[in-house]
């Protein structure tokens, strides 16, 4: 497959390699494999629980340590909020206030999102101010809700389809609305504080800096008064280079109508890149629309320390190991204990030969082993919320590890899959505590625990043309594929993500 002058220059310009885009359009024509799911990761088998008197230890330690640890909030925060409108958008196409009723609407077309928003309408943080807004506009109730509607997502009016997630309103304490940006920060306060300032960093789309930038310059002084605390916030992008290339049906270049090559955005997954950017000892990762009011942010709070604190009891054991490791005058004994370690409290699995190899070879695959990022992954009790959820899987070279795994990567025809599928009893609520760098406090390159094997195909449509789309593997999903990972099971609290507008409805976005 040949590329032009014009293709290189455009390649150039991102950033991109012939070679990557090449390796890109192999894995449409061989397909992304799914994964083999080995066991569901319950309690007691891949999640780990722990007593009352456990997290406060876990508590104690991170309060007792995290003087001496650079800590950061890293959020993906570059989501539109058009999907979580997608009903109300709906509702402003088919609905005509001066000829219908909302009664007979909702009896028409069965609309059950429509029916929860109308009723609850009063509760949502948004309803006063934009009540105020179309003051007088109404000529009865049922035009109220649309006009409602219009004012909030018409681009001539506050046009909240087009705001990142967390610029809206989410929260309302009376004096104020609060957004998610906020919430973060309070947030943060709380458990990624150093001395007096807390470090945050917020993934966002470039057409939405100065809106952000904007936000800052307006809840700072009040957030900081509130909470003693000074913030420090960072922004970067999806990088340009971690767009894929675009193929059509039959995995020739797509190409626009001016000829160039069709680049799309790699998903959350190139989000690697500015993980692997910040550099800090302890990052802990949540997404922007997984916010609370403020009478629950001190359980929430508490739950990121146990996280932490575990991950500093487990960090500092296998920065032992590692260092024994590296002056290779470790003793069998020691070589045994290193091994039990990572398998009781990492969760590695060695090869079933692994005793058959020599010393020298057992250490060096010890020293791989240890040698990894830490990620420690908050995991709930499924209750029917979608999302990914906690496995052990079996790669290509039959190694068995714990995985972070999508429904979009299990194969659905495969009944033995799909019953191990049914068996999980958790999900991911994307709740990450990360230690990124090794004994010597050198950071990892977490560019090189990735597994490009688990990316995503989709079908898209581009000018009325169908084509393949390739989403690179997800941030906590096979991006993370290599780094030794610990499961525990946290708090239904601490999961409360609005993905559709109704959700504002929810007690942990209702503040009494």
């Amino acid at each position: 497959m040949g590329f032009t002058d014009k293709d290189l220059q455009q390649l150039s310009e991102k950033g991109i390699s012939e070679n990557k885009v090449r390796d890109q359009i192999q894995t449409f024509k061989e397909g992304v494999p799914f994964v083999d799911l080995d066991k569901a990761a319950v309690p007691g088998d891949g999640i780990s629980k722990f007593s009352k008197e456990q997290e406060l230890g876990f508590v104690a330690k991170f309060d007792k340590s995290k003087g001496g640890k650079s800590l950061l909030k890293f959020v993906p925060a570059s989501g539109a909020a058009s999907r979580m409108f997608k009903a109300l958008f709906n509702f402003l196409d088919t609905y005509d206030p001066k000829n219908e009723s909302l009664q007979s609407y909702l009896e028409r077309t069965e609309d059950k999102e429509i029916k929860v928003f109308s009723e609850g309408l009063e509760e949502f943080p948004f309803f006063k101010m934009i009540r105020d807004r179309i003051a007088g506009q109404a000529k009865s109730k049922d035009e109220e809700v649309y006009l409602l509607v219009k004012e909030m997502l018409s681009e001539q009016n506050l046009n909240y389809g087009f705001y990142p997630k967390g610029l809206l309103p989410f929260h309302n304490y009376g004096e104020y609305l609060a957004t998610p940006f906020e919430e973060h920060l309070k947030e943060a306060s709380l458990y990624a504080k150093g001395k007096d300032t807390a470090q945050l960093h917020f993934t966002i789309s470039e057409q939405h800096g100065k809106m952000f930038n904007r936000q800052f310059d307006t809840v700072k002084e009040r957030v900081s008064h509130a909470t003693a605390t000074s913030f420090n916030v960072g922004y970067s992008f999806q990088k340009s280079s971690t767009d894929t290339i675009a193929v059509d049906l039959d995995n020739g270049l797509f190409r626009n109508a001016d000829g160039s090559l069709l680049f799309r955005p790699g998903g959350h997954g190139a989000l690697i890149e500015n993980l692997n950017d910040v550099d800090s000892d302890l990052i802990f990762i949540k997404n922007i629309d997984n916010v609370v009011v403020s009478q629950f942010l001190k359980e929430v709070a508490d739950s990121k320390k146990v996280l932490a604190g575990l991950l500093l009891e487990v960090q500092s054991k296998a920065f032992e190991y590692a260092k024994m490791l590296d002056g290779n005058n470790i003793e069998g004994k020691q070589l045994s204990e290193a091994k039990a370690f990572m398998e009781e409290e990492l969760n590695v699995r060695f090869p079933e030969n692994f005793e058959g190899n020599s010393i020298g070879d057992q250490i060096e695959i010890l020293k791989d082993k240890v040698n990894r990022p830490i990620r420690i992954c908050g995991m709930v009790k499924n209750e029917g919320e979608p999302g990914g959820g906690p496995f052990w899987i079996r790669d290509r070279n039959g190694n068995v590890s714990l995985q972070i795994i999508e429904s979009a990567q299990i194969d659905m025809d495969n009944n033995k899959q799909v019953e191990i599928l049914k068996s999980s009893t958790h999900f991911n609520p994307v709740d990450v505590v990360c230690g990124v760098k090794n004994y010597k406090g050198e950071k990892y390159n977490l560019l090189n625990f990735v597994d490009p094997k688990q990316g995503f195909i989709t079908e898209k449509t581009k000018d009325g043309k169908e084509l393949k789309a390739l989403e690179l593997p997800g941030l906590w999903n096979g991006a993370m594929a290599y780094w030794n990972t610990i499961f525990v099971e946290v708090p239904l609290i601490t999961f409360n993500p609005v993905k559709t507008v109704n959700d504002l409805l929810k007690p942990a976005h209702q503040f009494k």
